[in-house]
């Protein structure tokens, strides 16, 4: 019978693996003499104070280790697959899919669907639960891997299966409670399409969804972003200020309730909504903890109270700037840019000599109702800041690259984009903190 073998890519410094003499090259076979299907076989039988690891070295020979640690200590190993095991495409044919409206000749992996909830387990990846098998649920409540995050778009079983585009996607539902009966930790999230699960619909989900408290601990309401590529899909129309006041008007309603029921807002709207609809974006509390911010709920606001915070610390140290001097810029997309801005003339105004030019990119890639920082390509950001006044250093915040990498959407690197423009580029982590001492250069 043919063995699965696990190929190990990287052995983490100072790690058990390291220690225990296992290298990059190895495979890795079986632990606890359980051969390993995923990485949800690997995560639950790793965790133990006690295991025996059986490794092939690259000579062919075969180590049975045996590892004394303490309970839930990683190895320190990293596969070749992260997942360890294929990843699963999407079966769905979603209204709103955004990878439909990508246009043509952009590199592969930006093509492939994911709906794997072992990646929602791993990266924080949405899944859609119609790709998830009875065994997959199965096995999270087994090994109780959580959180598990789910893209409902609605609970209305019927409205599901035609947004899915998917026969099986209301009856999917039913894996939800399962989970919960298995206290499974959830988040959850509604891609919102103007006209279809909006309004009384989005009043009908939200308040479906409470039942799962606290096992679900929130949602979060986004609307679905629409570019330029969309001739043969679905026709779907944008938001506009009223209609975004109108989704807010919801929520608010919504964790009014939920609040004093729990202790808990439950459902967040993301900062699109505030922006299009003109509001305020809410203090901090109301986020519960900022459990969304990869899917831009609270972003901004922890943002600028970060930024906040750096800026008072600076005040006890001042006079370790006060000769700071330099002529910079830095590039956002056009949702963030009054705050960005803001940030920058703040800085400024107590900087005396700093100078500091924020640009606005206009999303011309993928049209401009795309306006978040994280879908800007290097095309559009060398194309619109050529002849642009950039001074000695241009920043540029994190999410515009591929994680890890120094590439573009559109695959342009920042070495050619500081080539393009004739001039050095810094990235800017997520943080407030990061934007404060990027800028100032420490």
């Amino acid at each position: 019978m043919k063995r699965t073998k696990h190929i190990i890519r990287k052995i983490e410094s100072g790690s058990i693996a390291e220690e225990m003499g296992i290298e990059q090259g190895d495979w890795l076979i079986a632990v606890n003499g359980q051969e390993i299907k995923d990485i949800f076989d690997y995560r639950y039988l790793v965790q133990d104070e006690y295991i025996e690891v059986l490794i092939r070295k690259q000579n062919g020979e075969e180590w049975l280790l045996e590892i004394d640690k303490e309970y839930d200590d990683d190895l320190g190993i990293v596969f070749e697959n992260g997942l360890m095991d294929e990843y699963r495409s999407c079966h769905n044919r979603c209204i709103f899919c955004f990878i439909d409206q990508m246009p043509k000749g952009m590199r592969e992996t930006l093509y492939f669907k994911d709906d794997d909830s072992r990646l929602s387990f791993l990266q924080g990846n949405y899944v859609t639960l119609t790709n998830m098998t009875d065994d997959d649920v199965e096995r999270i409540i087994r090994y109780h891997l959580s959180p598990i995050n789910i893209s409902f778009q609605t609970t209305n079983p019927k409205l599901r299966c035609m947004m899915l585009n998917n026969r099986f996607a209301g009856r999917a539902l039913s894996k939800v409670k399962k989970l919960y009966d298995a206290g499974i930790t959830m988040n959850g999230q509604i891609v919102l399409c103007k006209d279809i699960n909006d309004g009384e619909e989005l009043e009908r989900s939200i308040a479906d969804l409470t039942a799962y408290l606290p096992h679900l601990e929130s949602v979060s309401v986004v609307p679905v972003g629409l570019t330029k590529f969309r001739d043969g899909l679905y026709p779907l129309e944008p938001f506009d200020r009223e209609d975004a006041k109108k989704v807010l008007q919801c929520i608010h309603d919504w964790q009014q309730k939920i609040y004093a029921g729990h202790g808990v807002h439950f459902v967040h709207a993301s900062d699109e909504w505030y922006l299009l609809a003109g509001q305020a974006l809410p203090e901090a509390e109301r986020y519960d903890g900022y459990l969304q911010l990869e899917n831009g709920v609270g972003m901004l606001r922890l943002l600028i109270d970060e930024f906040e915070e750096a800026m008072d610390a600076l005040k006890q140290d001042m006079g370790r700037y006060a000769g700071c001097c330099e002529e910079l810029s830095m590039v956002t997309g056009r949702l963030a840019y009054p705050y960005i801005l803001e940030m920058a003339e703040q800085m400024m105004k107590i900087f005396t000599g700093l100078t500091i030019h924020v640009y606005a990119i206009r999303n011309d890639f993928f049209g401009e109702q795309i306006t978040v920082s994280g879908l800007l390509t290097g095309q559009d950001i060398i194309r619109q800041l050529t002849g642009q006044t950039l001074g000695e250093r241009l920043l540029l915040p994190q999410n515009v690259l591929r994680s890890g990498e120094e590439y573009f959407l559109d695959d342009v690197t920042v070495d050619e984009m500081e080539r393009a423009l004739q001039v050095q580029v810094d990235i800017v982590k997520s943080s407030g903190y990061d934007f404060v001492h990027t800028v100032l250069g420490k």
